[in-house]
């Protein structure tokens, strides 16, 4: 039996969440963003940053859950998780010079010749290989991390370390408060100085102050090949994705300009977005988990639709934070958008605060499902505030909603996710997960880039309101696909 943590043990492990939190709270709705918007034509940056995000995140969705089987195979003597948190923050401070390299090429006279050939600058190209590079070292800590809480938690404990998780993923959201004037100002690499000496401070606090008991033996090996097994999840989710982006852009091309009136328009290409967003979730992951997972995977149907409905939320809040910037920038039209965007999410963080804090707890003597619930139904009443949203003070009340929810859904979400899992290759199944985490972005971005896009070009601004409402859309089904998820605990 687990022994009970101190509440500073509670926090010592989830430290390095911190790091990895700061970083994704500051490159994806930021940082990427400015740089994109740097490096290429303004009418196509919402696509030219999904494409960054997409291929990125496509990597992240292979290596996350063969780390997570690696490490719940290390014999290491310190421990199962740690050896790959430590490596893996020490590559990120690397691959975070490869981000902050391709400024050096912005002016380069070869960006001409890029651009008409390739579709890209050097500059991007240089982005996109730190970014690809960042995915995979990010990658290999977050597989170490998330694996503690199984490991050394007693279950009693979880709703309680779940919700500690999920204020330090969170908790920078107040932080960059202090960055987002840095980016509006065009300073990108004392942003990645910060983010450089984040992942070291906090890696050293959990490695260092985290007590993991080795394994003295390997535990058996999954049948069949899993590392292939695993790629090929990955290109049968990242594969949907794509056939489902090409059907909603083939609906919008077919539909004849002059006789489809804009209405009519929004209705059927916005519909299919919708559609093909929770389509390639639920056939992604349908088939993508029973590759990952082997012939075992129908004894686990409900960690499949506790992924499908956690892709489902993530995949909607994490988009709209990805396009916040630029619908303050094209739709308020501030002259701050980075800095405005850091309001929302600070407004975001204060109410994710409190909800996950007492989320985490309630989910440990009411029920996890319940609160998932609630949280779906308050994501859904701030997505439609956000859609209506023309004044600064509207879209921060928008954000209440949304702080509200998500801190429900992170703390009670994740911890009906560690009940789910066996234990023993809790690793390797939490790393599947990441279907949820990487996979949201892929299907978020891939697609809701897009189409950004495409209503732009029809109407300036016009794209913003109409994604979000399909990211609305995403939040009611992680609702109304909760009974899929059959539970044997009393807190389920």
């Amino acid at each position: 039996m687990k022994r009970t943590l101190k509440w500073y043990e509670l926090l010592t492990l989830n430290g390095y969440q911190l790091g990895l939190s700061m970083a994704s709270n500051v490159i994806s709705p930021l940082l990427l963003p400015a740089l994109v918007l740097a490096f290429m034509p303004p009418e196509k940056k919402n696509t030219y940053t999904a494409m960054v995000y997409v291929t990125g995140l496509a990597v992240a969705m292979f290596i996350q859950p063969v780390m997570g089987m690696l490490s719940d195979r290390s014999t290491s003597k310190w421990g199962r998780r740690r050896p790959f948190i430590a490596v893996g923050a020490l590559l990120n401070i690397l691959f975070l010079g490869v981000v902050g390299a391709s400024l050096w090429f912005k002016e380069s006279s070869l960006n001409g010749f890029m651009q008409s050939t390739f579709g890209i600058t050097v500059s991007l190209a240089v982005l996109l290989l730190g970014i690809i590079l960042l995915q995979f070292s990010s990658n290999i800590s977050q597989a170490g991390q998330q694996g503690l809480i199984p490991d050394i938690v007693p279950e009693q404990q979880r709703g309680r370390a779940s919700g500690i998780k999920s204020v330090m993923e969170m908790l920078p959201a107040a932080l960059v408060l202090l960055i987002s004037p840095l980016i509006d100002k065009q300073k990108f690499w004392i942003v990645i100085l910060i983010l450089m000496a984040t992942y070291l401070v906090t890696m050293l606090l959990t490695v260092l102050f985290t007590r993991e008991e080795p394994i003295s033996e390997k535990p058996p090996r999954p049948e069949g090949r899993p590392i292939l097994r695993m790629l090929l999840l990955t290109v049968i989710f990242v594969g949907v994705t794509q056939l489902a982006l090409l059907l909603v852009k083939g609906i919008g091309t077919w539909l004849p300009e002059e006789t489809t009136s804009l209405a009519l328009r929004v209705a059927l290409v916005g519909l299919a977005g919708l559609l093909g967003m929770a389509g390639s979730i639920v056939i992604g992951v349908y088939f993508g988990a029973q590759v990952g997972i082997g012939r075992e995977s129908a004894q686990h149907m409900p960690f499949i639709w506790w992924v499908v409905t956690r892709l489902m939320f993530l995949a909607a809040i994490g988009s709209v934070r990805n396009f916040a910037m630029f619908f303050v920038k094209d739709v308020l039209q501030v002259p701050n958008p980075a800095t405005v965007t850091t309001y929302l999410t600070a407004v975001i963080f204060v109410f994710l605060l409190i909800s996950s804090i007492i989320g985490g707890i309630l989910s440990d003597k009411v029920g996890r499902k319940q609160l998932l619930a609630v949280a779906g139904i308050l994501a859904v009443l701030g997505t439609i505030i956000l859609v209506f949203s023309r004044t600064i003070p509207l879209v921060m009340v928008s954000g209440v909603f949304l702080g509200l929810g998500t801190g429900t859904f992170m703390a009670s979400n994740w911890a009906l996710g560690t009940d789910l899992v066996p234990r023993e290759d809790a690793g390797r199944y939490l790393g599947i997960s990441n279907l949820a985490g990487a996979g949201a972005g892929i299907i978020g971005s891939s697609i809701g880039g897009p189409l950004a896009d495409y209503f732009n070009a029809i109407q300036p601004g016009l794209g913003y309101p109409v994604v979000f409402a399909l990211y609305g859309g995403l939040f009611l089904l992680s609702v109304l696909l909760l009974p899929r998820i059959k539970t044997t605990t009393t807190r389920a």
